[in-house]
């Protein structure tokens, strides 16, 4: 009998493919100006209460896969701190979209590559979500180059203090407060195994959080606390139309086997799955949500 409540997709076909159109943004980018629009899961992510009752802070949470990620956490049940550079406006849409799921949304915008500012956000999520049981260090810089010359010693300085030092920063501040079945999730790349060379400030950033994420892992085992990180591969967030050229853009995502670049919707389950019981044994370990490129 033919099965009429078959829901298989495609995956080569599920989103827009390549060539993306041609657009360029100023850094950080927004939301509003991506074509074509970003997927989040506004629509599709279904909760079922997972993360019910838990507090969690996630950084780069205004847009791309932070946003992803905070509606998902939302719909399972938990409340969210925001935190952002000054994208206000993506901020609000995200907050927006977290109050719609029924649970409280805290926006803080700053620079996490102040300590200052990393355990003012601690103390925040402290004082107005009551606690800290999921810390997702999500936020990151990249440029693309075309050599070394052209990598200037403030941008490598702003790389790596963007996307590595925060994780301490946080980590450092939030462990007082941490519990037995807390959970760390850091966002890795799939650069971490595949540097792409245009990428060298970023994908070593990418390869210390990886050897970050194994280390405190095992520093923190003893007391319950899981540490674990996803590694994506191509996603179609503001990052990158702000920090590649037109025809890097235009090609986006075009090189995986599956032949596209991914929507943040679609790494959402993983961080859900690494931030609730689901995971309960895994620890120093990583999802790859890479498109078919190989991390062996």
């Amino acid at each position: 009998m033919e099965n009429t409540q078959n829901t298989n997709q495609d995956p080569t076909q599920k989103y827009e493919s390549n060539p993306m159109p041609e657009q360029d943004q100023d850094i950080p980018g927004t939301e509003t100006e991506m074509t074509p629009k970003v997927d989040h899961g506004e629509t599709s992510y279904k909760g079922t209460g997972k993360l019910q009752g838990r507090k969690a802070i996630i950084t780069g949470g205004d847009s791309g896969i932070g946003r992803a990620v905070a509606i998902a956490y939302a719909r399972e049940g938990a409340d969210v701190l925001i935190a952002y550079l000054n994208e206000h406006e993506d901020a609000q849409e995200t907050a927006r979209l977290v109050e719609e799921a029924g649970r409280k949304a805290i926006l803080v915008a700053g620079d996490i590559r102040e300590e200052e500012h990393c355990q003012l956000m601690i103390n925040k999520a402290v004082l107005e979500l009551g606690g800290i049981d999921i810390l997702v260090n999500n936020a990151a810089f990249q440029m693309s180059r075309q050599s070394l010359q052209e990598v200037s010693s403030e941008e490598w300085d702003r790389t790596f203090k963007t996307n590595i030092y925060p994780m301490f920063y946080l980590c450092k501040a939030a462990e007082e407060y941490l519990k037995p079945g807390s959970t760390i999730i850091n966002t890795t790349s799939v650069n971490a195994y595949k540097p792409r060379p245009t990428l060298i400030a970023y994908a070593a950033t990418k390869g210390a959080i990886q050897n970050f994420t194994s280390n405190l892992a095992q520093l923190w085992a003893e007391k319950g606390i899981r540490v674990n990180c996803v590694a994506p591969g191509p996603i179609w967030t503001p990052l990158i139309p702000s920090t590649m050229s037109a025809e890097e853009v235009k090609t986006f995502g075009q090189d995986v086997p599956l032949g596209r670049a991914g929507q943040p919707a679609e790494l959402a389950a993983a961080y859900v799955m690494l931030a609730s019981e689901d995971s309960s044994y895994m620890t120093g370990s990583t999802i790859q949500v890479t498109g078919g490129s190989p991390t062996i």
